[in-house]
């Protein structure tokens, strides 16, 4: 009897030791995130985190932990943690890192159902853009016609889209933008007729004549423009 009370007792303190320092594990483990946040020391908060979903896992701790490795252009890790699946259950920052993160991975079409569902929830210019992108770059030009005359008719004049094609990224209205993108669908239905497309561009270059992209855009569908008349010419 007393061997049975004493295996009690025994498995009684160390149940209570066990939680005792796993409470202590996660005290110490949220104090070294406040402390990394407060450092901005990125890895340390990475760190920080997955100890806290090792000792007691949450669906928002893993949402921001894929964030946070998103957001450090750690794409790959970022879809690691929280999957690629299509999910209407999934929070509204677990859609967006899987969006971002699959782009940044040339994944267009996966890309552009996670994008869709951020747009089924909340519509808005900016989601119109990275739609009308994807869809072009699947070939749905049909489709990104419509998100572009959706972008065009919503975009306010101090709504800004980033670029990064160059060394050193910019910034250019968020409606030359949308122009940019239009010259490309018309130039994909109808490449006999550059200069409709040539039009469109022009129009967005007179709205920021610094737009990089869409001046390289016109230099090539110029290029093509000089080649086609070339052709004709000669026959």
């Amino acid at each position: 009897m007393m061997k049975k009370i004493g295996l009690i007792l025994l498995l009684t303190v160390g149940i209570s030791a066990t939680a005792q320092t796993k409470s202590d594990l996660l005290k110490h483990y949220e104090a070294f995130y406040d402390q990394m946040r407060l450092q901005g020391d990125v890895d340390g908060v990475i760190n920080a985190i997955t100890h806290l979903n090792i000792l007691s896992p949450s669906p928002e701790r893993m949402d921001t932990l894929a964030y946070i490795y998103a957001n450090d252009n750690q794409h790959l890790q970022a879809l690691n943690t929280i999957g690629i699946e299509k999910s209407e259950n999934d929070s509204d920052l677990a859609v967006q890192v899987k969006a971002i993160s699959l782009k940044a991975l040339n994944q267009p079409k996966r890309a552009l159902e996670q994008f869709e569902i951020l747009n089924k929830r909340s519509p808005n210019p900016y989601l119109a853009y990275e739609l009308a992108d994807l869809k072009i770059q699947t070939g749905d030009n049909v489709g990104a016609s419509s998100d572009i005359e959706f972008g065009i008719a919503n975009a306010k004049d101090d709504m800004m889209y980033a670029f990064y094609e160059r060394q050193q990224p910019y910034e250019v209205p968020l409606k030359a933008a949308f122009l940019h993108l239009k010259a490309l669908v018309q130039f994909n239905n109808d490449q006999s007729n550059i200069d409709q497309a040539l039009a469109t561009i022009n129009e967005a270059l007179k709205i920021d004549p610094n737009f990089n992209l869409a001046s390289l855009s016109k230099q090539a569908l110029e290029s093509r423009k000089e080649k086609s008349e070339s052709t004709e010419t000669k026959q």
